[in-house]
């Protein structure tokens, strides 16, 4: 029997909606590992509310990159005697998908946040929003995770992953009596919040959120709290017959090794382990590349892809994890239809052996919404971050790429890997992601560290699900970072494209790596930006400051900012910058919360031994000390930069000296504070040798 044209039409697109999306099958789709290589059915377009600068209207304009991220709301109201801030409304099918939130100043997170449901006048969830998010009034953990467990909570980023679906209709918002003003400029709670959330194609049934409903199914939300923080690797692999494909390579300098699959199958599980001279590098140099039924569509460094970078960092999340022992693991599922070819390339001029791999390859159900697995990588090498920056958005920050794909598919996640080389924080930019070709950002937000689920720019460890920081040491001081956020229900379908863009929103001027690796899954035909960065794989890895910022006397002079520190005994260091002072490049390194008798040695290099004649122009103000300077162990000169005037740079002539080829030391002991002062202060503008 044959049904018209017509008929048949209306049938399928009928059963289309069949399946109602519910709390309960949400949480399966969010722990369902095959659901993700499907182009979503019932379709469904993931946005974002959240606190951003409202200023932030068009590239044209001066507000591009303004950074007043809070108190930023869509209107208030006033219901039943209360002033509520709206900080959601939007129409359904939908659900709420994750919630970020953090605050600052009186009363913070004291507030009530209210979710109201289908247009109903009273709230289906109200109460603290601390306690709504991360103290349990919905879900445990880690469902509700506030990061990190290491950060006082108050300056923790507070996440919930519990599902909030809805048939029509959802309004989120705050109530405190602390809000001043938007973007809390005069003072009082500054409330930063990020709000992902689903729009269902119309037609689709959504069963609304309740709390009895909740309740109802509490067994399952516990069950699914522990499958996620378990991470269910080896429950998951267990239950599905593998074949495992072993490998064990030992790769020369500049060459590839390959394995070819066939048949209509899916990689479900990576083990890797490397061994080489230096690890660090084959991490970065060693580069995964995958082609699925004749396209590669993976194409990024191993340490990058596993989400440990290029140090061995312990990794723990719902896809990938990596042990102290460097031994890396993944569970990304990768179909193909007919062939899979993996290849490892060694891209540095080491060998570098895979001690141990694994391949654990299945069958796979090939359909019409069948997509392949995809991994990006790219590095911004030696990154001009641009001037100190102000919150009107001066300074010149600037838009950098993740990711641009095209055709139809489903962003998944990313690693983003930093060596920072400032004293000050290098992730302040907001992301932004367009979809299907908007002309403004569906998803705009207030923060890097945000977006990937802490807050305060912290820099300690944590490995959730799907965000996590194995190594934050590089947030304040200069060093090494990696962050990563992964997304199951908070995916980004798209249905012709998807450009990701991240701010570079560096506090000061400085130079940085940068460099983020992306997943995807993307139906056949599809095209892949930006093209495979060899020259960066092959860029030999930051481990310290002066990888990046030499240090090096560079035409007879070296800026302040550009020594680096040897040894401290107290007090801290950062580079100050400032156009009002007069100093070179606009910058100084700066000694702060100096006690007398604190020693503070700086480093440089000479690039051949001689004798020098040595000005040093350093910085004098009301709030600095007396101290003694030295080259290497020559005798000390005495420096007083106490000035009451104020801000003034003052050159001092240091001498002849025999300098070392390679390294020599600038060494500062504090001997007295100015008058009144209880802690002392000490700058370099720049040193110059005759």
């Amino acid at each position: 029997m044959f049904l018209p044209l017509a008929l048949l039409i209306a049938v399928l697109a009928s059963c289309r909606h069949d399946r109602v999306i519910s709390l309960e099958s949400l949480l399966f789709e969010m722990t369902n590992r095959e659901q993700l290589p499907y182009y979503p059915e019932p379709f469904y377009i993931t946005r974002q509310f959240s606190s951003y600068d409202r200023a932030t209207v068009s590239p044209a304009e001066p507000g591009w990159f303004a950074n007043w991220d809070r108190s930023m709301f869509i209107r208030e109201e006033h219901n039943n005697g209360r002033k509520e801030y709206i900080m959601m409304d939007a129409e359904g099918p939908g659900a709420i998908v994750r919630f970020w939130m953090t605050f600052a100043g009186r009363g913070a997170g004291e507030g009530i946040l209210r979710v109201y449901f289908d247009n109903e006048e009273e709230p289906t969830i109200e109460g603290p929003a601390f306690d709504v998010l991360s103290r349990g009034e919905l879900t445990g953990s880690p469902l509700s995770c506030p990061v990190s467990p290491e950060t006082q909570f108050e300056r923790r980023g507070h996440n919930l992953y519990l599902p909030l679906p809805y048939a029509s209709h959802v309004k989120v918002s705050y109530e405190s009596e602390n809000m001043v003003d938007a973007g809390a400029k005069s003072g009082g709670e500054a409330v930063y919040y990020n709000i992902n959330y689903r729009t269902y194609e119309e037609g689709t049934a959504v069963e609304t959120f309740t709390m009895e409903a909740l309740n109802q199914i509490s067994p399952t939300v516990q069950k699914i709290n522990e499958k996620l923080d378990g991470r269910d690797f080896d429950e998951y692999l267990k239950n599905i017959q593998t074949r495992e494909i072993i490998l064990n390579w030992t790769i020369e300098p500049g060459q590839s090794m390959e394995q070819e699959i066939s048949g209509t199958k899916a990689i479900r599980h990576i083990l890797l382990q490397l061994e080489a001279d230096d690890l660090n590098q084959a991490l970065r140099s060693t580069v995964l590349e995958i082609e699925f039924d004749g396209h590669r569509t993976v194409w990024c460094p191993v340490g990058d892809f596993f989400g440990t970078g290029y140090q061995v960092r312990p990794v723990d999340t719902w896809y990938t994890r990596v042990s102290e022992d460097g031994l890396m693991r993944s569970l990304w599922i990768m179909p193909f239809r007919k062939k899979a070819v993996v290849r490892f390339h060694n891209t540095a001029d080491q060998a570098v052996s895979i001690k141990e791999c694994k391949l654990a390859v299945s069958g796979w159900k090939w359909n019409r919404r069948s997509m392949h697995f995809g991994a990006t990588w790219h590095q911004y090498t030696d990154l001009y971050t641009g001037e100190q920056k102000t919150n009107e958005g001066g300074g010149n920050p600037f838009d950098l790429n993740y990711s641009h794909l095209k055709g139809k598919g489903v962003y998944a996640g990313d690693v983003l890997t930093v060596f920072n080389t400032s004293y000050a924080w290098w992730g302040e930019g907001d992301e932004k992601i367009y979809i299907d070709g908007e002309d403004f950002p569906s998803h705009i937000g207030t923060g890097t560290e945000d977006y990937y689920g802490y807050a305060w720019c912290r820099p300690e460890v944590f490995n959730e699900p799907f965000i996590a920081q194995p190594d934050g040491s590089g947030n304040f001081w200069p060093g090494y970072t990696v962050n990563m956020r992964f997304r199951s229900l908070d995916a980004l379908p798209f249905t012709s494209q998807l450009r990701f863009d991240m701010e570079m929103w560096h506090w000061v001027s400085t130079r940085i790596n940068f460099a983020p690796a992306t997943f995807f899954y993307l139906k056949p035909g599809g095209e892949i930006l930006p093209e495979p960065d060899i020259d960066g794989a092959r860029e030999k890895v930051a481990l310290t400051r002066q990888d990046i910022i030499s240090p090096w006397i560079i035409n007879g002079a070296i800026e302040g900012e550009n020594l680096t520190e040897i040894y401290r005994s107290s007090g801290s260091i950062s580079f100050q910058w400032s156009d009002r002072f007069g100093w070179s490049g606009d910058q100084q390194i700066w000694w702060r919360e100096v006690d007398p008798g604190d020693e503070l040695h700086l480093g440089f290099y000479s690039p051949e031994a001689g004798h020098r004649e040595i000005v040093a122009a350093l910085t004098t103000a009301p709030d600095y000390g007396v101290f003694e300077i030295r080259i290497n162990d020559a005798a000390p000169l005495r420096f007083n930069a106490w000035n009451p005037e104020g801000v003034r740079v003052k050159e001092l002539g240091m001498g002849n000296h025999n300098l070392r080829e390679g390294l020599n030391q600038v060494k500062i002991k504090m001997l007295q504070t100015g008058p009144g002062q209880k802690k002392g202060m000490f700058g370099i503008d720049i040193l110059r040798f005759n």
